[in-house]
């Protein structure tokens, strides 16, 4: 077997880069995780807002799902990276603060949330209007406040139309992170491009990024199916 394609190059101890492969899968995930979760809560915020909001809060929405929608994510994630930390350190020292070193993982969290709030935010506005307006105007009858009912039965109600939709940006999220690896952030992509430039395997390291990838996919596909039929229990299924 050609030295390119020794598979002793993935042991978990050095000489072998799989332990540093897996520290870069971790860091992905991490980032996946909390970049999504944040994007979520924006997308619960903003979907409110355009739905129920006043003019200027609706119109402010507006603007920021179309420009996030309209830039491609690579030049976002460029854009807020370099520039957003610009801009915060000439504010802090405008206002006679010291400048931040703002960690690599929270930036990257931030900017892959800005991103993915914006997705979730038309995902989770749609899967609002598809609850029957009959079930809200149920909730409001009995007395229920505005945040009883969107807590109560707007928000578990939608929750089957917008798994599909959060589903697929769970997995653009899983794949956005390798974007960071052009602002030097140890994640997969990087630590793979790293590992195949000193020894030369390139086809053995990105397949094995690949596969971690792969991996990750086929157990998201598992826990999102598992989440859907939870979601959808008492539900009558279409033949």
């Amino acid at each position: 077997m050609p030295a390119t394609f020794d598979l002793g190059l993935l042991g978990l101890t050095p000489p072998g880069w799989g332990g540093v492969l897996l520290a870069g899968f971790l860091r992905s995930i991490e980032l996946a995780l909390g970049g999504y979760f944040l994007g979520l809560a924006i997308g619960i915020c903003g979907a409110v807002g355009k739905l129920y909001g006043g003019k200027v809060a609706r119109d402010l929405w507006e603007v920021y799902t179309t420009l996030i929608r309209a830039v491609p994510e690579l030049v976002l994630m460029l854009l807020i990276y370099y520039a957003g930390t610009d801009l915060l350190n000439r504010l802090l020292g405008a206002l006679g603060h010291d400048t931040i070193d703002i960690n690599g993982l929270a930036a990257g969290i931030i900017v892959i949330g800005l991103v993915q709030g914006a997705y979730a935010t038309e995902v989770l506005r749609g899967a609002i209007k598809a609850v029957p307006f009959g079930e809200i105007e149920a909730a409001r009858a009995y007395g229920m406040a505005p945040t009883q009912v969107l807590r109560r039965v707007t928000l578990p109600a939608m929750l089957p139309h917008a798994l599909p939709g959060m589903a697929n940006l769970w997995m653009i999220a899983t794949k956005d992170t390798a974007l960071l690896a052009v602002v030097g952030f140890s994640e997969l992509t990087l630590v793979t491009r790293q590992a195949a430039g000193a020894t030369k395997a390139y086809l053995l390291f990105f397949l094995a990024a690949g596969a971690l990838y792969l991996g990750l996919t086929l157990l998201s596909n598992a826990g999102i199916r598992r989440l859907e039929r939870h979601a959808r229990r008492g539900q009558k299924r279409e033949a």
